[in-house]
């Protein structure tokens, strides 16, 4: 099942630093104390054993700083746009996977970085399908269908991603760990538009769909099989809408082709983090959202098949 992020609380830390530990200590000889009693404390609290893993989105804005300066104030506000329009999206057209999530808590788990950010959500999977639904508003946007003349001054973009899955923490109103760590790691590797993912998400996809090849065969009934959706309401698979996986195998919508291929290691302090390139062709009905009789089919891939290094 599906972990909760641990909460760490400050004010529960600073009772037991006052309990075991000097705020200040300027006595005349100065000495390393004995620390066990505190270590002891703090293990017992923090419990490092009940982190649950989560998996955290990265998306960044490929060579923001070349655009110039009027350009350049304007990509968080597109930005912004163009996350508000996935996050619709994933809620209304992915309905059995995002039946969880709401606006707000997206919103909630998202960290923004101006010209891109991290966002904390359950699964690789629903990493996964966030960024095949930001790449069609990134589309929609440059294909002049979304504010087309805001897209005439600003150009084009193109966005990397990265998904990986390892504990997350919340404390003091944001959320820290590992997964968003690494995440920052290889976006900071990569300087091509690709979509790139860790060991930990390809050994999740591995485990639960026999690996990510899979994600263009299988289909809503399998993804309600996976062991972190056993407890969502299944009658969003017979009356939800989902658009990316139906009900049956289709090679005309959805997920069209999966590729991945390990592309080589980087170095996250005292490990080495296994990386991976992935590509999928998807298809999508994508509508007016004020006229939903003005729509258009258009495939859009995820990443891109460079395989050179990192």
């Amino acid at each position: 099942m599906i972990a909760k992020v641990k909460k760490i609380d400050y004010e529960k830390i600073k009772a037991i630093l006052n309990e075991y530990d000097n705020e200040s200590f300027y006595e005349k000889v100065n000495y390393i104390p004995h620390s066990s009693d505190l270590y002891k404390e703090l293990k017992t609290y923090i419990n490092p054993e009940d982190f649950g893993n989560k998996s955290v989105l990265g998306i960044d804005i490929y060579r923001y700083s070349s655009y110039n300066l009027l350009e350049q104030t304007l990509i968080p506000f597109i930005f912004k746009v163009l996350f508000e329009a996935t996050i619709k999206m994933c809620i209304e057209s992915n309905q059995f996977i995002f039946q969880s999530f709401t606006k707000e808590k997206i919103e909630k788990c998202f960290l923004s970085t101006g010209d891109g950010g991290f966002l904390i959500l359950d699964t690789p999977l629903h990493s996964l399908i966030f960024a095949i639904n930001f790449e069609f508003a990134v589309r929609s946007y440059n294909a002049f269908h979304l504010f087309p003349k805001l897209r005439k001054i600003i150009g084009p973009i193109s966005l990397r991603y990265a998904i990986t899955y390892n504990n997350v923490y919340y404390f003091d109103n944001s959320f820290y760990g590992r997964a968003i760590i690494n995440n920052a790691r290889i976006l900071n590797k990569d300087n091509l538009n690709r979509c790139l993912i860790d060991q930990e998400t390809n050994e999740w996809f591995m485990i639960h769909i026999d690996g990510i090849e899979n994600l263009q065969v299988i289909t809503i009934n399998e993804v309600a099989n996976i062991f972190d959706f056993q407890s969502y309401n299944r009658k969003f698979i017979d009356s939800g809408n989902n658009l990316i996986f139906g009900k049956d195998v289709s090679r005309t919508k959805g997920i069209l082709n999966s590729d991945i291929l390990k592309i080589g290691q980087i170095q996250s302090k005292d490990t080495s983090l296994d990386i991976y390139n992935i590509h999928l062709q998807v298809v999508m009905e994508v509508s007016d959202h004020k006229d939903k009789t003005k729509n258009r089919i258009i495939t859009v891939s995820l990443g891109n098949l460079n395989t050179s290094g990192i």
